[in-house]
């Protein structure tokens, strides 16, 4: 193997000073048009790439985000990761992903390891964060942010749709519809989305002299949905509109209405999710959902990281984003209704 180059060998040989080399590959750094063309010409020429490890070593910077996630099963999580991966390269950072479940145990477990790796932050996409965890991040300096989930603790910064007004809007729009026995099938109850998309949608119906007819539970598990509709449909008075609380589970009980039970929806049963990935959009769902806004969610997120790797005294911010119902198929549509 030949000599390795070095920043000095590329500052040679376009006529620069070694630290105008530096400016010119470390992000947001200010650099004239000019002479970042003669570095990157000469750096092509001679094969050279920046050490980002050593770079990170002199600043303290890994220049690297932690995303911890409990899980991909469910279409939305892909959606968000590519999103937020895109936004964090735009700001000159490279995300290093871990798998964790929603047991406060194995995330803590996960997290030791990713701190291992010295992140300069933390996103964590539906995983909660124990006291110990928060107080050690907080220690060290690492900002952490909650990515669709929130938590009732006053030093984390969270992310969501309105998930109250989301569940809120669909049971406005099934009770509309002429719907008098509409059931909800919940997801893990542990998790804040969860709650806020059940208590909007209660008191919805509420508001229009209506409470659950059936309820179930299926832990945002495709395999779970299925049992839980099931059981649900299988007694003569079954449920005429149900709400499932994300759109995974949602085509989980379309599938068993459908297929195994022989009822047609929207015609016997109306089904409504809550995220709009992307499949919830091809023919064969068509599904009724509320959309939630993952591009403006993640920049919401990484402004929030951003703010406090600049100023670790910025004070945590908690932010959710209205999100509307994508009117499909799936239900039966209220007359007059504006989609």
């Amino acid at each position: 193997m030949g000599e390795k180059v070095t920043a000095l060998d590329v500052a040679e040989r376009a006529g620069v000073s070694r630290s105008a080399v530096s400016r010119v590959f470390t992000p947001g750094a200010s650099v004239s048009e000019r002479t970042a063309k003669k570095v990157r010409t000469a750096a092509e020429a001679l094969g050279y790439r920046p050490n980002v490890l050593a770079r990170s070593l002199i600043t303290g910077r890994s220049r690297i985000v932690g995303l911890l996630v409990a899980y991909l099963e469910n279409h939305f999580y892909p959606e968000a990761i590519e999103r937020l991966s895109r936004s964090l390269q735009k700001q000159g950072y490279h995300v290093l992903v871990f798998m964790a479940s929603n047991s406060g145990e194995e995330a803590d477990e996960v997290m030791d390891e990713l701190l291992d790796y010295q992140v300069d932050g933390i996103i964590a996409a539906s995983v909660g964060m124990s006291n110990d965890v928060t107080r050690r991040c907080e220690a060290a300096g690492i900002p952490i942010v909650l990515f669709n989930r929130a938590q009732d603790d006053d030093r984390l910064s969270a992310v969501t749709s309105d998930n109250y007004h989301g569940g809120r809007k669909l049971a406005e729009f099934l009770v509309a519809g002429g719907h008098s026995r509409i059931a909800h099938i919940a997801g893990w109850e542990g998790a804040s989305t969860q709650r806020d998309r059940e208590a909007g949608f209660v008191a919805g119906l509420s508001a229009a002299g209506q409470k659950l007819f059936a309820r179930g539970v299926s832990e945002f598990q495709f395999e779970k949905a299925q049992e839980v509709a099931r059981e649900m449909f299988a007694g003569p008075e079954r449920p005429d509109a149900v709400f499932c609380a994300n759109d995974h589970m949602a085509f989980a009980v379309m599938d068993v209405l459908r297929f195994e039970l022989g009822l047609s929806v929207p015609e016997d049963v109306s089904v409504v999710g809550y995220d709009d990935v992307t499949l919830s959009a091809w023919p064969s769902y068509a599904l009724t959902t509320v959309r939630q806004p993952a591009g403006q969610m993640a920049e919401a997120a990484i402004d929030i990281l951003m703010d406090r790797l600049a100023d670790p005294d910025t004070k945590p911010r908690r932010v959710a984003l209205d999100g509307p119902l994508i009117i499909r198929g799936s239900a039966r549509i209220p007359k007059g209704w504006n989609a």
